[in-house]
């Protein structure tokens, strides 16, 4: 291989060369000196168990740490919030030109990509669960909007957290309130159902069924002794008929039809007659005894007084023994069909009311089970309501699960992008690469003969001496003065036309932080 050669060959080629490693030069401390610096400030913050164990009181908001980390940051990342925190912190105060504004959808989607929220920790490690640790941060131009926006997005996250547990709690609790509004009501409803019924089937309950059926039989056998008492009394009315119009006579009246004051009055007087033997006049026994009797005489004479009125005809005629003894049993059966009637009026309701019993009770028991299924959600809402309450005072006091700051954002003493010296360094070795590149190319392309060993291989002759091409000194200076101007080009007119597009016409930085990113030095 020909070194010497190759060597001459990069020297005359090195005008491209020099001119490509100047524009990769340029390219890249134009990018280096155009791009803004990134500060980025973080901030720590921690999510904290429960002050107070589960076992004694537990909070009513029993979302994960990790899903409620992600509600938060989905909460804080809408649209409007976004945009409220935009303009309150003055975000992008001269932002864009005034032909060519941002508007909000880019301020959206820009806030979006530099406001960083991870999340470590939480996850279980040897049976032991490890803490969640958040780390908050945001890139902005300068140190002191980082950390102001930084510890803004903090707070909103506080806030969020707060609002939303006290939230989810609280509508616990109105929940638990309002079912156990609903069940009183329903219980109060079904227990007047029940006393309605019970007052509409008083007589046809099953609680008194049996004492029903014993009312039942008990007028059943009385009404069986009235019938025996109206056939005796039928026939001995018969028979007294049949005497007396054979005889003309009705007998010897074995019955006593005494009163019950005549058979008392009686009584008395023979108590009155055994004490007066043994005992005096003045006696308090005796006298009481003499005062009863006083009274029973005066009773006795208005009932004889009464029966002789009643004991005569309606012309006033004096009723025979024969009519007042037919009369007495005339009544005695009147009395006794009279007795029979309403037995069997009685009678009839109770069989009623003993028929309508069973599908009372199939009612009654409906209503009592619903009744009773009531009460058990009564009991279960009240609990659930005072578990509600003791859980919405933990939130209300940030005793439950919270989110609390550790390390609070500070603005940053340098900037963390970009990597000027990275970016420069890149440019140069761009140029170097362009410049060596377009060499080898252009010997790749070149076919003419350049020396004796190609008169040799490409017309196998051997020439006896070779005469190389011989510049000028004009030739010369003036090949020079076209690379120097062209590098000085190169260097001053690119980064000038660069700047005055970025200021005057488009901002070149989404640009410059696209190629960045695809090249990693973002």
């Amino acid at each position: 291989m020909d070194f010497k050669f190759y060597l001459l060959v990069f020297w005359r080629r090195f005008p491209y060369f020099f001119i490509l490693l100047c524009l990769g030069i340029g390219a890249g401390v134009t990018a280096a000196l155009l791009l803004p610096p990134v500060y980025v400030a973080e901030a720590r913050l921690v999510v904290e168990s429960e002050q107070i164990p589960d076992k004694l009181a537990e909070s009513t908001v029993q979302t994960d740490a990790s899903e409620q980390l992600q509600i938060i940051e989905q909460r804080i990342m809408t649209r409007d919030k976004l945009l409220e925190m935009s303009n309150r912190l003055g975000i992008y105060r001269g932002a864009g030109t005034p032909a060519n504004p941002m508007t909000p959808d880019e301020k959206v989607r820009d806030l979006r990509e530099r406001v960083q929220i991870r999340t470590f920790g939480g996850s279980v490690q040897r049976g032991q669960s490890t803490a969640t640790v958040v780390i908050v941060g945001f890139e902005a131009p300068a140190a002191q909007m980082a950390a102001a926006v930084t510890n803004e997005i903090v707070t909103l996250m506080l806030q969020e957290n707060v609002e939303m547990r006290t939230t989810v709690s609280g509508q616990t609790l109105d929940f638990f309130t309002q079912e156990v509004a609903r069940l009183e009501q329903s219980l109060a409803q079904t227990s007047g159902q029940i006393l309605k019924f019970q007052e509409a089937n008083e007589d046809a309950l099953p609680d008194s069924l049996s004492f029903r059926r014993n009312e039942q039989t008990a007028e059943q056998e009385r009404l069986l002794e009235l019938e025996r008492e109206e056939n005796q009394l039928r026939d001995r009315r018969n028979r007294m008929v049949a005497l007396y119009e054979r005889t003309g006579d009705i007998g010897r009246v074995e019955e006593d039809v005494r009163t019950a004051e005549e058979l008392q009055l009686q009584e008395l007087k023979d108590r009155l007659a055994t004490s007066v033997a043994v005992l005096s006049l003045d006696n308090p026994r005796v006298v009481v005894l003499r005062a009863q009797i006083a009274a029973l005489e005066e009773v006795v004479a208005e009932q004889q007084a009464a029966l002789a009125m009643s004991a005569v005809n309606e012309d006033g005629t004096q009723l025979t023994p024969y009519e007042l003894q037919l009369a007495d049993i005339d009544g005695q059966m009147e009395f006794i069909a009279e007795q029979k009637q309403q037995i069997n009026s009685k009678l009839e309701a109770l069989k009623a009311s003993i028929a309508a019993t069973p599908g009372n009770a199939l009612t009654l028991d409906t209503l009592t089970r619903n009744l009773q299924n009531l009460r058990l959600q009564y009991d279960q809402a009240v609990a659930n309501r005072a578990r509600a309450e003791t859980g919405d005072m933990i939130e209300a006091l940030s005793k439950g699960q919270r989110i609390t700051v550790i390390e609070q954002a500070i603005a940053p003493s340098k900037p963390q992008s970009p990597n000027r010296k990275k970016i420069a360094a890149m440019g140069v070795a761009a140029g170097l690469g362009l410049g060596f590149g377009f060499i080898a190319l252009l010997e790749l392309l070149n076919t003419a003969v350049r020396r004796p060993a190609d008169l040799v291989n490409g017309l196998d002759i051997t020439p006896i001496v070779t005469l190389p091409y011989m510049r000028t000194r004009g030739q010369i200076w003036r090949r020079w003065l076209i690379i120097l101007t062209s590098a000085l080009v190169v260097l001053v007119g690119i980064p000038a036309g660069l700047w005055y597009i970025d200021a005057n016409i488009r901002s070149l930085q989404p640009i410059l932080d696209a190629l960045l990113a695809r090249t990693g030095l973002g």
